[in-house]
């Protein structure tokens, strides 16, 4: 009776592990050997690859030709059109337009004696070098005043990697103690073409009468 109990558990047994091999197989299915091997790193790949957006085609055309205020010395062109190309939103124009707003407001700080104004509009050296003169004044005001718009003129034109250097010739009336006079000033505007504040610094000034390094204060 044991021998006949062992064999019919045997059967039992082998039964059972036919039944659990088919369940296998339906549901995973047969191995064909053409699977790829499982790699260490397949784990950790998106479903998906990430694939750069097309690039947007450039419908606008060939830039036109850079338009130049009236007086500009047609020379300065290749550069200007250079300082463009790098700042889309130059326009000679309102730069100018900007340049004489600042000549006018820079002046009438430093008659003033106070340069609280003109800070972020010159650079370090010229702020010193204007406090430096009101202070060999004595720090008083002066009583000058500019009369009307100053004209401006570009006349040079640089761009040094990412600086853009541009200097303007400026004329203009200006009222004295002693009466009025012609003030002409030569002045150099400085900017970073990447930089997210459109204000133009002023790197450095020259007066065309004495070749002074200072706007004249022009007391006499």
């Amino acid at each position: 009776m044991s021998d006949g109990s062992a064999w019919v558990e045997i059967v039992l047994l082998a039964m059972l592990a036919a039944f659990i091999g088919l369940r296998l197989v339906s549901v995973l299915g047969k191995r064909t050997g053409e699977e790829r091997p499982q790699q260490i790193g397949d784990s950790f790949r998106p479903a998906a690859e990430v694939t750069a957006p097309p690039r947007r085609e450039d419908n606008r055309g060939p830039r036109g030709k850079l338009v130049l205020p009236p007086g500009t010395d047609m020379r300065l062109l290749p550069a200007l059109e250079d300082i463009a190309a790098a700042d889309p939103g130059f326009a000679p124009d309102r730069f100018l337009a900007g340049a004489s707003a600042a000549y006018g407001l820079i002046l009438t700080a430093f008659w003033s004696g106070d340069l609280a104004g003109v800070h972020g509009l010159v650079s370090d050296e010229v702020q010193d070098n204007l406090a430096s003169a009101v202070a060999a004044r004595g720090g008083g005001a002066l009583p000058n005043r500019m009369l009307g718009t100053p004209s401006a003129m570009i006349e040079g034109a640089d761009l040094v990697g990412q600086m853009v250097e541009l200097t303007v010739r400026f004329a203009a009336r200006i009222a004295t103690a002693d009466g009025e006079i012609e003030s002409r000033d030569v002045w150099t505007f400085s900017r970073h073409v990447t930089s997210s504040d459109p204000a133009w610094v002023l790197i450095a000034t020259d007066n065309e009468d004495d070749s002074a390094e200072l706007p004249p204060d022009h007391a006499a």
